[in-house]
């Protein structure tokens, strides 16, 4: 049994090194979390453990790691994810500056001195410059808006 023991302290540390250059040359938070659980069964490897005990310690370690550390990752080192306050537009009013036209894709509002992609709630809705409407939602970076029955001055 030392033999197998002894050829997975090689395995390991393979494991280890795969996953770790994984993760930097993609730095997604994919595999950190079996480079964790590798480190953890290399070391018990090198106390002559019984590989079952490896195993099942690479297992633990592995899913332990990502599940209490995988969202706290995600939150704070992701940076990729662009957070904006978008939502806060839901519920403002805007003024129609390009026909909307959900059909011909088209459509523009102008909210707080800032012009945004929009397209009409209903799909079949066309409204014309001008025109006051309310944010209903945001999809992707188009604002799904309503008209509100007011004509701006």
């Amino acid at each position: 049994m030392s033999g197998l023991t002894g050829s997975m302290t090689g395995i390991w540390i393979l494991i280890l090194i795969i996953t770790l250059v994984i993760e930097i040359a993609t730095m997604g938070l994919t595999t950190i979390w079996f480079t964790g659980g590798a480190a953890v069964a290399f070391i018990l490897s090198l106390l002559n453990l019984p590989v079952a005990v490896q195993i099942a310690a690479f297992l633990v370690v592995s899913f332990l790691l990502l599940f209490f550390t995988r969202p706290i990752a995600v939150k704070y080192f992701n940076k990729e994810r662009v957070q904006t306050n978008s939502d806060a537009l839901v519920g403002k009013e805007g003024i129609v500056v390009a026909d909307i036209n959900n059909i011909e894709n088209l459509g523009r509002v102008l909210i707080g001195g800032k012009e945004w992609s929009a397209r009409a709630a209903n799909e079949h809705a066309k409204i014309a410059v001008g025109a006051v409407v309310v944010v209903r939602a945001i999809e992707g970076v188009k604002l799904i808006v309503e008209e509100t029955g007011s004509v701006a001055d």
